[in-house]
């Protein structure tokens, strides 16, 4: 699946390593992967970084950083969360462009109240006053880094890189292998700044491959989202050349598996798929970045919307779960000749190139 949560009661330092170096990242008690992303509508990839500790250099921008920032106190302990910290988190996400968990509670520990993860704080501190926190969470060989806040009074700082830096220091003093900060968005630049911490290092996480490899290599032309567009735009020039009328539609459901309670249900969770218009809306097509093959598929829908309508371009009608594979292809031209010789079939054309 593209999006995927787990709940476990307990997760011991080897598993949580397991998971990171799967792609996986921690959201409250529990764990979960994505590969798309919704803001505000628009769709993106997400794509996940880790930074192998032992080769990361020390250039003079992380010493230019420790400089600015040497005149305050730092203190690294178990983390807790407290009214301070909620306050100043509170004065830090009235800053933001996009919607920040409620609390801090909220956002590690959701809706229970068990710990199982081994977490760790960096705050910092101007004389008594406290301007900075940083949460991480550490398991064997690697740790992730979960969020950081500052007073925005200090952005000057760069308090947000600072706390980024210093948990790597701690990781690396403790002899760990890897350290996580989650993930960047191609299109979407206020992730980018991740991309400047150990750039000659910095490894991303090839989906199609399971692998992580070097960020220099990667593409925007080539993210999973793009991949998925491109190869949808030709199918849709086939049939539109032959007289089918149909259109790529965003699917506002997406990452419906990344609620725990559908924890199992295993829903259809493709970003992006072409519908035709003579075709059942529960019969999606897709390009599957895991197979490079396209799939006609069927589905049936688990729960249907009653809020208003979404922009033309946004599927929200139902929530839809995958039922069986109906056809597949690798190349438009295989799949278009099915889906047209299924509309004549049905009396829906006469002939490609008719209506």
């Amino acid at each position: 699946m593209f999006a995927q949560v787990n709940c476990p009661e307990i997760l011991q330092p080897e598993e949580l390593d397991q998971y990171l170096t799967r792609g996986w990242f921690r959201m409250g008690q529990t764990i979960f992967t994505t590969n798309f992303l919704n803001f505000k509508s628009n769709f993106y990839s997400a794509i996940w970084l880790r930074i192998p500790l032992r080769e990361f250099p020390q250039d003079k921008k992380q010493q230019d950083l420790f400089r600015k920032n040497k005149a305050f106190r730092v203190e690294i302990r178990r983390a807790s969360i407290t009214p301070e910290k909620e306050a100043l988190f509170s004065r830090y996400k009235k800053n933001l462009s996009f919607e920040a968990s409620a609390s801090l509670h909220t956002l590690l520990f959701g809706r229970v109240s068990r710990d199982i993860y081994n977490t760790h704080e960096i705050s910092i501190y101007d004389n008594r006053q406290l301007i900075a926190t940083g949460f991480f969470d550490i398991g064997s060989v690697s740790a992730a880094g979960i969020t950081s806040f500052y007073d925005p009074l200090y952005k000057k700082y760069s308090l947000g890189k600072y706390l980024i830096h210093l948990k790597i220091e701690y990781s690396k003093k403790n002899e760990l292998q890897y350290f996580y900060p989650g993930y960047f968005v191609p299109g979407y630049p206020l992730f980018d700044y991740k991309l400047d911490i150990g750039r000659p290092v910095l490894q991303y996480f090839e989906f199609t491959s399971s692998q992580w490899k070097p960020i220099a290599n990667f593409s925007r032309a080539f993210s999973p989202l793009q991949l998925m567009y491109d190869k949808l735009y030709a199918l849709q020039n086939v049939l539109l050349r032959n007289g089918i009328e149909c259109k790529i539609l965003k699917y506002e459901f997406f990452d419906a598996n990344l609620i725990p309670e559908l924890e199992n249900i295993v829903l259809f969770d493709f970003p992006i798929f072409l519908s035709c218009h003579k075709l059942s809306e529960e019969t999606p097509i897709v390009f599957d970045i895991r197979d490079q093959q396209y799939h006609w598929i069927k589905c049936r829908s688990v729960w249907a919307s009653t809020s208003a309508s979404n922009p033309e371009d946004i599927y929200s009608s139902h929530v839809l779960k995958f039922d069986h594979d109906l056809f597949s292809a690798e190349i438009p031209d295989q799949i278009s000749t099915i889906i047209i010789d299924e509309l004549r079939s049905q009396g829906k054309i006469i002939s490609a190139n008719s209506m």
